[in-house]
């Protein structure tokens, strides 16, 4: 069990180990509970090679910064089976980073790289020149020797892990603002689409920043990385049953399916369930089938978080406030 003032919501199996995510909450999304002094946020590791019994391996502890309001630990993450690419806040730095676990002996991690962006380094002499954490690393996505990794209001990065020690900047792309919502997830698309190359990134309706234009609400970019350098967006989607005006936190687009087989992306859209978008027209995204679950009894609306699918094609649909629901394509 996990103490008050912290959770652990993001899951990852690789063979026969699982890795889970262990943080403190913000200070707001903590409703002023505070976690145990001992408690330091990571990575649990497990020995899943009996699912019915998982056994803890080991916990991995990031550099904790006590004191400081916005979450600390690890948040999301991607995971082969020999290197766990992590968002780690790590003693030195402000807000998230990239760092590169490798897990060869699973009760040892060690680190293998860290990258982050220039002004974060606050104990190296940096200074950030944006207010407070909002450029910070929220995860990367493994793709060949590259990650691709969502940065909140930095926008996303795209770096080369030819050498791990040493992750390297390639390039990036940050829209926020003038739109006011942090970048959730840049997610490779393993084909080429007309001869193209392309990125999904879904904006994560929430933490809007104040001095941007009001906007209804977050919706869905694809962006084209043919020429890696030079990244470029070729389109954009939103819902059309989103109202123009502003709407509440949580209404809008959060994380598509970071598991790709085809051009028809699920996707997780907070008070609006799952939505299908389909790439196959880079130009043109459309939205092709669609399922909202009933509003659960005691909360006022869907709370859609994440969406995954398996090699059967059945998605699995999170809510953060209802639970779990599987759903077949027909």
């Amino acid at each position: 069990n996990m103490p008050k003032g912290t959770h652990s919501h993001k899951v990852r199996v690789s063979g026969d180990i699982m890795l889970t995510n262990r943080e403190v909450l913000s200070a707001k999304n903590a409703r002023g509970e505070t976690p145990p002094d001992d408690f330091h946020g990571g990575l649990g590791i497990y020995d899943v090679s009996n699912p019915a019994k998982p056994k803890l391996i080991t916990l991995w502890q990031t550099d904790d910064q006590p004191g400081v309001e916005y979450a600390r630990g690890v948040h999301r993450f991607d995971f082969d089976g020999r290197y766990a690419y992590i968002s780690p806040t790590m003693d030195g730095y402000l807000g998230n980073i990239v760092m590169i676990l490798d897990l060869k002996d699973p009760a040892k991690p060690q680190e293998v790289g860290r990258w982050w962006m220039p002004g974060q380094h606050i104990a190296g002499g940096e200074q950030p020149a944006w207010r407070g954490a909002a450029h910070k690393c929220h995860h990367p996505l493994r793709y060949g020797n590259r990650l691709y990794t969502s940065y909140w209001h930095g926008g996303f990065v795209i770096l080369d892990i030819d050498d791990m020690s040493k992750p390297k900047f390639v390039s990036g792309l940050d829209w926020s603002p003038p739109f006011p919502w942090p970048t959730h997830t840049a997610l490779r698309i393993p084909f080429k689409i007309r001869n193209r190359d392309f990125l999904v990134v879904s904006d994560e309706d929430v933490v809007r920043l104040p001095d941007c234009p009001p906007h209804n609400s977050a919706f869905l970019w694809l962006v084209d990385i043919t020429d890696e350098k030079h990244p470029a967006v070729v389109s954009s989607f939103q819902l059309e049953d989103i109202p123009p005006e502003q709407q509440p936190y949580a209404t809008g687009c959060h994380q598509p399916c970071e598991k790709v087989t085809g051009t028809e992306i699920p996707v997780a859209w907070f008070a609006h369930g799952l939505r299908i978008i389909d790439i196959a027209n880079p130009h043109a995204m459309k939205e092709v089938a669609w399922f909202v679950p009933d509003v659960p009894q005691g909360s006022e609306r869907v709370q859609s978080n994440d969406v995954t699918v398996d090699d059967r094609g059945l998605m699995y649909l999170l809510d953060r406030v209802r639970g779990l629901h599987i759903l077949e394509r027909i």
